[in-house]
C-alpha cells in the first residue's frame, strides 16, 4: 500500500470511474492512492471508516459573494466559509462585488487577500472585475492570480461596480483575450429591462415579468457574437432562461468558446411555489416556471449548461422587504445547495455521480483548478465531504451558519446529511462542530 497518514474507507466511494468501496490514503494533505476497500491499513497510518455513508470530493462553488471587506453585515469571510464547510464545500471563488472595495485592481485584490486569510475555514480564490474604466488593470489583475474577470450587462445593483456598454464589453474582451484569460458574465440586456413592465409591489408575478426571458437570451446572444469575433473564452452567469439553450448549442457547435453555469434556486425552485412578498426567493435573473425548470435539467443532462455553482448573494434581513421591486435581489445557498440538488436530483433519477460533475468536477475545471479539486484520486487535495444521502432533515433558519439567516428553503425537508467535511486530510466540521480555519488563499496556475 501507498504510504499514507490517513485512511478514509467507505463502501460508497465516488471516484472519476464510478462509485465503489475503496480505502483512500492520504499523506501530506493529498490523496496518494485509491485502493480497494480491505486493502490493509499501514503502520502509523489512522484508519477512519465512515460505514455505508458515501464519500464525495469536496465541492468547488465559483460564485460566491462574500461581501468582505466593507459589506461584513451582509456576510463575511469568517461566516461564508462556514456555512460552505457545513454544506460540504471545500474551495469557494469569491466575487469581485459587493465587498469595499471591489476587486478591480491589484492593490483592491491585496486588501481581500489580507482579510480573508485568517478567516477562511476552506480554500479560497478570487475573481477579477471589468469595469468600464479599467482595461488597464486587468492583465495585472491576471498576473496576479485572479481566475478571471466579472462583467455586468446590466447594471449590478451597487453603485461602485458599474456594468459595460457593448462597446466597453467588447475593449475589455480584446484586452482578455490577448492574454487568453476568462470573462465572466451577468447577461441580462438593460434596455430589453427598461421596457419590461415594473409595477413594484408584493406580487413575485410581477418582479417575473419585470426580468423577462428575452432581456437574457439578447444579452446572451450579444456576449456569443463578441467571443466569436475575439475568440475569447466566455462564460454564462446564472443561467436562468431555457430560451438560451439553443443559442449556445450553436454557438459551441460554431466554435465559440463558452461554457454555461446554473443554480440550485434555478433547479429546485419554481415561480409557481414563490408566495408574494417571499422577497427570500428574489433574484436576478428571477426564478422561472416549472416548465422552464425541466429544460434546464434537460441542458445539464446533456451537457450544454456546464456547472452549478450557489451564486450565493446574502444580505441584511432589513433589505428582503416585501416588495419585490426594492427588495435586494440575491439567496443565500452556500450551506445548502448540496442536499437541495441531491433532493431533487434523485427525484428524477440522477445520481452522487452527477452532483460531483456539475458541483466539483466541471467546477474545478472552470477555473483551472482540476489538477488538485474535484475528484477523489491520487495526486489531488484530500478534500472530501462525507454524506448520508437517504437521511433527511428539514431546514431551520437559525441552524444555518450564514451571518444573515434568511433562506428560501425554511421549512423544507431536504435529503443529505453532510456529516463530515475534510481539507487537505483534515476534518474541519463533523456534526456541526468547526475546528479553526485552516483555508488557503488560492491563485491562478
Amino acid at each position: 500500500m501507498s504510504q499514507a497518514e490517513l485512511v478514509l474507507r467507505s463502501t460508497r466511494v465516488v471516484t472519476p470511474e464510478g462509485t465503489r468501496a475503496a480505502s483512500v490514503a492520504v499523506a501530506g494533505g493529498t490523496i496518494t492512492a485509491v485502493l480497494p476497500y480491505d486493502a490493509p491499513v499501514p503502520e502509523g497510518a489512522r484508519l477512519e471508516d465512515v460505514g455505508d455513508h458515501v464519500v464525495l470530493p469536496g465541492l468547488v462553488d465559483t460564485h460566491v459573494h462574500v461581501n468582505d471587506p466593507g459589506r461584513t453585515e451582509w456576510e463575511g469571510f469568517w461566516t461564508a466559509t462556514r456555512a460552505a464547510a457545513a454544506g460540504g464545500i471545500t474551495t469557494l471563488v469569491d466575487m469581485p462585488l459587493n465587498s469595499i472595495p471591489p476587486t478591480t485592481t491589484v492593490e483592491n485584490l491585496r486588501v481581500k487577500r489580507e482579510v480573508a486569510a485568517a478567516k477562511a475555514h476552506i480554500d479560497v480564490g478570487f475573481w477579477g472585475g471589468a469595469l468600464p474604466d479599467n482595461v488597464k488593470d486587468l492583465r495585472p489583475l491576471h498576473e496576479a492570480g485572479v481566475f478571471g474577470f466579472k462583467a455586468f450587462l446590466s447594471p449590478s445593483g451597487v453603485d461602485e461596480f458599474p456594468h459595460l456598454e457593448q462597446e466597453q464589453l467588447a475593449r475589455s474582451l480584446a484586452e482578455i483575450a490577448a492574454f487568453d484569460g476568462l470573462l465572466i458574465v451577468h447577461a441580462e440586456d438593460p434596455h430589453h429591462l427598461a421596457a419590461a413592465p415594473q409595477q413594484g409591489g408584493p406580487k413575485y408575478s410581477h418582479f417575473l415579468a419585470s426580468r423577462p426571458r428575452d432581456a437574457e437570451d439578447t444579452a446572451i446572444a450579444a456576449l456569443l457574437a463578441q467571443a466569436k469575433r475575439f475568440n475569447a473564452r466566455v462564460h454564462v452567469l446564472h443561467l436562468s432562461s431555457s430560451d438560451a439553450l439553443p443559442l449556445i448549442a450553436e454557438a459551441r457547435a460554431d466554435g465559440v468558446r463558452v461554457t454555461v453555469e446554473t443554480c440550485p434556486h434555478y433547479l429546485t425552485l419554481t415561480a409557481e411555489e414563490v408566495p408574494d412578498g417571499a422577497s427570500e426567493f428574489k433574484c436576478c435573473p428571477p426564478i422561472r416556471e416549472a416548465a422552464n425548470q425541466d429544460l434546464l435539467w434537460q441542458a445539464l443532462a446533456d451537457g450544454t449548461i456546464d456547472c452549478v455553482v450557489t451564486d450565493h448573494s446574502p444580505s441584511t434581513a432589513d433589505l428582503k422587504t416585501d416588495d419585490f421591486a426594492t427588495a435586494w435581489g440575491g439567496i443565500a445557498g452556500l450551506q445548502l445547495s448540496l442536499p437541495a440538488m441531491w433532493t431533487k436530483a434523485r427525484e428524477r433519477g440522477l445520481g452522487l455521480e452527477d452532483i460531483v460533475r456539475w458541483m466539483s468536477a466541471h467546477t474545478a475545471r472552470q477555473v483551472g483548478l482540476d489538477g488538485r479539486k474535484g475528484a477523489i484520486a491520487a495526486g489531488h487535495d484530500a478534500d472530501f465531504a462525507v454524506l448520508a444521502p437517504d437521511e433527511t432533515f428539514t431546514v431551520d433558519p437559525a441552524a444555518l451558519q450564514h451571518r444573515n439567516r434568511v433562506t428560501a428553503y425554511a421549512g423544507k425537508t431536504l435529503y443529505g446529511v453532510v456529516k463530515s467535511t475534510w481539507l487537505r486530510g483534515e476534518r474541519i466540521v463533523a456534526d456541526g462542530a468547526f475546528t479553526d480555519p485552516k483555508g488557503q488563499l488560492l491563485t491562478r496556475t
